[in-house]
């Protein structure tokens, strides 16, 4: 096989346009339409609120930014913003009634304004991400110790717990575990000072009792917004990593990995496998740049990938410029070799001068054979699902000496498609390691028109 590598790595593709985009907050403007009679964005919200949105989700973004991190950016800064109307009305609230703590939610107010200025300029995501996580953790907790503890402040310090929860979204489980733990102490610290000393001033009972409510009501609709987002964010990374997973292996056979870790090896008494080898690909590819080649190769085998999936066959790997495929594993079905010989016919179509990769310029020779086979997974790192056999061997030799812009096929195949596919007799060909061997060349289903079946001979 040219360009054939010692060993084969299956070609991962993951599919364009269905990959995890920008969240809904992280994009630019929708297109605006009409609801009601009223003007509003694609997603509901009104023109000048989408406006916002956009505008906000552009602070500190960086061009070289992937979809993830720009995500993660507008959030950050879609949550300080959310806060800051909170920390003024709750500071105005107290201060209003006597209670110095008032001034740390305008304080807090000044420190996270500051450093979105700060990540405007500079457009350092993680020295935001640790000065709002600071603010946020610090700020209500400290503010319980001068309005006489935890319930006489209206448990406001329960607002510190926004800080270990960001940091379980935006960083890792171990940062979320330290901000928790200045969270607690602090929470304790501060709440517990404040009711051995009195605090600094004393609020009303019914004041104290409705910020309590306002507090847990409020500050839990933030908390369960970042909790949604926490959950949607490893939703959807487990999703990718499917997605790339099933890129490498059969579903059924990813699912049994997933099931539990275990050899995988199984044996199959009848199926076949499919060679394509693009006709004199090395001496082309040493005429044009590496880019020209994966892009060439890039186009001809995605388009057979999308007759694998068409016919729901098994592409096994790709080595070098020849494609393998096979039909009758890991799920066994009695029309294996039919749906072969239909893939191939397509193969060939596809690379003629009005084929959909016609452009390209390539010819192919294409071998079939049918038999038992063993499958399996091999390998610890970059494993790969593949097939052994003498039935895999002689595919492959079916290939490797059939005729440039023929499907080459043995008798095992012949015998299997005789009554629905015109075949042509080649007679006896030396084979590599089989000898004198009798094959076929496939020419096409005997319903075609004749010009059809005539072209490929």
């Amino acid at each position: 096989m040219e360009g054939a590598s010692a060993a084969g790595a299956r070609e991962i593709r993951v599919a364009r346009g269905r990959g995890a985009g920008p969240a809904p907050w992280a994009g630019a403007a929708p297109g605006i339409t009409a609801r009601r009679g009223q003007a509003r964005s694609a997603s509901g919200y009104p023109p000048r609120v989408t406006r916002l949105l956009a505008w906000l989700a552009e602070i500190g973004a960086d061009p070289n930014d992937d979809a993830e991190t720009r995500s993660r950016k507008a959030l950050l800064v879609y949550l300080a913003v959310l806060i800051w109307p909170i920390s003024l009305v709750w500071g105005t609230l107290y201060l209003t009634l006597g209670a110095p703590a008032g001034a740390v939610a305008f304080g807090y107010f000044v420190v996270s304004v500051a450093s979105i200025g700060l990540f405007a300029r500079t457009r350092n995501f993680e020295l935001l991400l640790r000065i709002q996580l600071l603010d946020i953790t610090l700020a209500p907790t400290l503010s319980m110790f001068p309005t006489a503890g935890i319930l006489a402040s209206g448990a406001v310090g329960l607002w510190g717990i926004l800080g270990p929860l960001g940091a379980l979204v935006f960083s890792s489980v171990r940062s979320s575990i330290r901000w928790f733990i200045l969270f607690v102490a602090a929470f304790l610290g501060a709440g517990i000072a404040g009711e051995v000393t009195g605090g600094l001033s004393t609020l009303p009972r019914w004041f104290s009792t409705t910020m309590l409510a306002l507090n847990v009501v409020i500050g839990g609709a933030v908390v369960f917004t970042l909790l949604a987002v926490f959950a949607q964010q490893r939703a959807e990374a487990q999703e990718r990593a499917e997605t790339l997973l099933l890129n490498i292996l059969p579903r059924s056979i990813a699912d049994k990995l997933k099931a539990a870790p275990q050899t995988i090896a199984d044996s199959f008494t009848s199926a076949s496998v499919l060679f394509a080898d693009v006709v004199d690909f090395t001496p082309m590819a040493e005429r044009v740049s590496p880019a020209q080649v994966v892009s060439m190769l890039d186009q001809l085998f995605g388009h057979f990938d999308a007759l694998v999936e068409r016919y729901d066959l098994e592409k096994i790997k790709t080595i070098g410029d020849c494609y393998m495929v096979a039909a009758g594993i890991p799920l066994p079905r009695a029309d294996h070799a039919r749906a072969l010989a239909l893939v191939g016919l397509d193969m060939l179509d596809a690379v003629q001068e009005a084929g959909a990769v016609g452009s390209l310029g390539f010819e192919l020779r294409i071998g079939i054979n049918s038999g038992p086979v063993v499958a399996g997974v091999i390998g610890r790192k970059r494993f790969l699902y593949d097939l052994w056999g003498d039935a895999v061997n002689t595919a492959g030799r079916m290939q490797s000496e059939g005729t440039p812009g023929r499907i080459q096929i043995t008798r095992a195949t012949y015998e299997l498609l005789r009554d629905e596919f015109v075949c042509e007799p080649r007679g006896t060909v030396p084979v590599k390691g089989k000898g004198q061997m009798e094959t076929w060349f496939l020419v096409g289903r005997r319903e075609e028109g004749a010009s059809q079946v005539a072209d490929r001979m």
